[in-house]
């Protein structure tokens, strides 16, 4: 079961926030830097992005509470943004709004890598989904280090993004993201499902 649970949270973090997707921008947004400032430019990325994805995963039910909005609610919302993104994805939107945002800029560590496209709003909406829908201690622990594992993999694919733009190409990098954002439109159903059943509808 929680095998089955952290599998789950993988593919929620990994399909939102898309290394491989991001591979090809990091590599478009530090055009004409060293092999050394790019590494440097990846690990603060990675780690701000970390820091904001923290907050919401440990305080965002929280902030929901102060502002009168159930986590039923929220779910509900929630599943409804991640089935949007997905859609997104699917028309390929989501690369052309993630390369306008993309503009280069002297240190784009924090933006646009760190936010909004590593801790963006569908990422932040599903650290507070997942860690929403864990009891107890161990679950919430597991979705953290879920969480720590996507942006490890987010920092190697920077670091490799060269070699891998050219290893899939242009064709082979949409069809991934299509076949990601079926796969995050499948789980944000189940999260507004999740959510409906929370408020006492459907059984």
């Amino acid at each position: 079961m929680e095998l089955d649970l952290a599998i789950t949270a993988f593919v929620a973090m990994f399909v939102i926030i898309d290394p491989i997707g991001l591979a090809p921008l990091f590599v478009a947004v530090t055009q004409g830097n060293s092999k050394a400032q790019r590494r440097g430019i990846a690990i603060r990325a990675c780690l701000v992005g970390f820091g904001i994805l923290l907050i919401f995963g440990v305080a965002g039910e929280s902030v929901l509470s102060v502002v009168g909005i159930s986590m039923p609610a929220f779910r509900i919302s929630g599943g409804i943004l991640l089935f949007l993104t997905a859609i997104e994805m699917l028309f390929e939107k989501r690369t052309q709004r993630r390369e306008n945002q993309a503009e280069p800029a002297p240190d784009p560590s924090v933006f646009p890598l760190a936010m909004p496209l590593i801790a963006g709003p569908g990422a932040m909406t599903t650290m507070i989904l997942l860690t929403g829908q864990q009891s107890d201690i161990a679950g919430q622990a597991m979705v953290f280090g879920v969480m720590t594992l996507v942006l490890l993999l987010v920092f190697i694919m920077f670091l490799a993004g060269d070699f891998i733009e050219r290893l899939l190409g242009q064709t082979g990098i949409n069809l991934i993201t299509r076949l990601f954002g079926m796969f995050l439109a499948a789980l944000s159903v189940q999260f507004v499902i999740d959510g409906i059943r929370d408020i006492g509808i459907g059984g």
